[in-house]
């Protein structure tokens, strides 16, 4: 019964990593959740982490050095963006707002709003980073 619960359990969280961008935190997070839970409450336990480090891992992970170096090296642009609702990490911008590339990272993009520089993710507008 316990090997059932926890291969149940792996295929969940292996799904939910799947459905989340099989992100490399999701996938982490599941792995580390699962040897915690599994530590701490057996085979159910194990179950149980591996599903909450999940979801704990698809935490936004800083952009890598080049790219905060990059989006602050490029020159002020004329005007920002303004957005009402507060620009937050881990929260989306409005899909209107247009992002500019980082050339030698295509998994990060920039743009200014509110007269902020900020990092996303170019095909959700997730915030990133938000550089003061």
């Amino acid at each position: 019964m316990k090997k059932i619960i926890l291969a149940s359990c792996a295929i969940l969280a292996a799904s939910f990593a799947t459905q989340a961008g099989a992100q490399q935190g999701t996938v982490n997070g599941a792995a580390g959740g699962a040897v915690t839970g599994a530590i701490v409450g057996g085979p159910v336990g194990a179950a149980v982490g591996g599903v909450v480090g999940a979801v704990a891992g698809t935490a936004i992970d800083p952009p890598p050095r080049e790219v905060v170096t990059y989006v602050q090296e490029q020159p002020a642009p004329t005007t920002s963006v303004v957005v009402e609702q507060p620009i937050a990490v881990g929260k989306p911008i409005p899909q209107s707002v247009v992002v500019t590339p980082v050339p030698s990272n295509p998994r990060y993009a920039y743009t200014v709003v509110n007269n902020q520089r900020v990092i996303v993710d170019p095909q959700t507008h997730t915030v990133v980073q938000v550089l003061r």
